[in-house]
């Protein structure tokens, strides 16, 4: 069977509404739940891709507290494998409480916790060799992980035949590409969001970032781009994906949901049409329910939506 790993930051996250507005100082505002459920990139993506069939192991840190048997136990109910997860003995499981307001983009209160001390180190070498697929999400947030460090590990997964991908959480304080260029030489796939990639190249445009990271190594780049879609670029091969139209109750996780879309095509064999078009659907679902996994579709959901909802996808060669 083929293994993907999801490594990467873990999250314990506190959904908070939605609500038509914060109560006003000193009073209460009384909602329906306040769920807390797994969240951060390595924990949403292996749970996108548990819904898929597909076996998954993870790899981060928590603390030794009750929000790491949230992860934890929510991880196990999906199936993923969670041996790879080490605990610190100093720092608190990461957690995020979301504001949700309806008309309003989300607000968050977070802590960084024991993802503060997840290196490279804790990504078993063995382990790593018997993947199909090595993701790891959150770059940048991941201030243990060194680059020339993480750039060994991918190289060394790609003598083992084994496919890399790469997805960076940033803030707007930080511009630059900060090291990836070490890095990105032996990432097979890169997979930034239009505004993460403009801080990381100072490029607005979709299809200049993918060059420009291109032109640093990176095998296939896919810069996802929101409500307007995706732009994949692998070679001089250029694909123009739309974003599918749904009543989105709350955006986070969608684009780790999309990110699982495309980990399924490469361990299904697919061509980047399709891959783009799965990724679309579940980055969609993702949205469809408060939290980062909840809404997101099992395989027979996704073939479902597809089945009845078509999307454009273009291609162009450059020249």
């Amino acid at each position: 069977m083929d293994t993907v790993g999801c490594a990467g930051i873990l999250v314990a996250d506190t959904v908070c509404g939605p609500m038509d507005s914060l109560p006003e100082e000193g009073l209460l505002l009384a909602i329906d739940s306040l769920p807390t459920t797994a969240g951060g990139c390595g924990a949403n993506v292996a749970i996108g891709l548990a819904k898929q069939g597909i076996a998954t192991d993870v790899a981060g840190r928590v603390g030794d507290d009750p929000s790491a048997q949230v992860i934890l136990n929510e991880l196990n109910r999906f199936g993923a494998n969670t041996d790879r997860i080490t605990v610190s003995e100093t720092q608190p499981t990461s957690q995020t409480i979301i504001l949700l307001v309806r008309g309003q983009d989300r607000r968050f209160i977070h802590v960084v916790g024991a993802n503060k001390e997840f290196a490279v180190s804790h990504i078993d070498r063995e382990w790593a060799a018997g993947l199909k697929v090595l993701y790891l999400g959150g770059l940048f947030v991941l201030p243990a992980i060194q680059m020339d460090e993480l750039a060994d590990l991918f190289a060394f997964c790609r003598e083992q035949g084994v496919v890399t991908m790469l997805d960076v959480v940033i803030s707007l304080q930080n511009k630059g590409m900060n090291g990836l260029e070490t890095v990105l030489p032996y990432v097979d796939y890169f997979t930034p969001n239009d505004d993460e990639a403009e801080l990381l190249t100072g490029l607005a445009d979709p299809l200049e970032q993918a060059r420009a990271f291109q032109a640093c190594g990176a095998g296939t780049v896919i810069i996802t781009q929101g409500k307007h879609g995706a732009l994949a670029l692998r070679g001089k091969d250029v694909w123009r994906a739309n974003a599918f139209s749904v009543d989105a109750v709350d955006p986070s996780g969608g684009g780790d949901a999309f990110d699982a879309g495309i980990v399924t095509g490469i361990v299904r064999g697919w061509d980047m049409p399709q891959m783009l078009a799965y990724g679309a659907a579940l980055g969609a679902s993702a949205t469809l329910a408060p939290g980062t996994t909840t809404g997101v579709f099992t395989a027979d959901e996704a073939e479902a939506f597809l089945a009845g909802h078509a999307l454009a996808v273009t291609h162009e060669t450059l020249a």
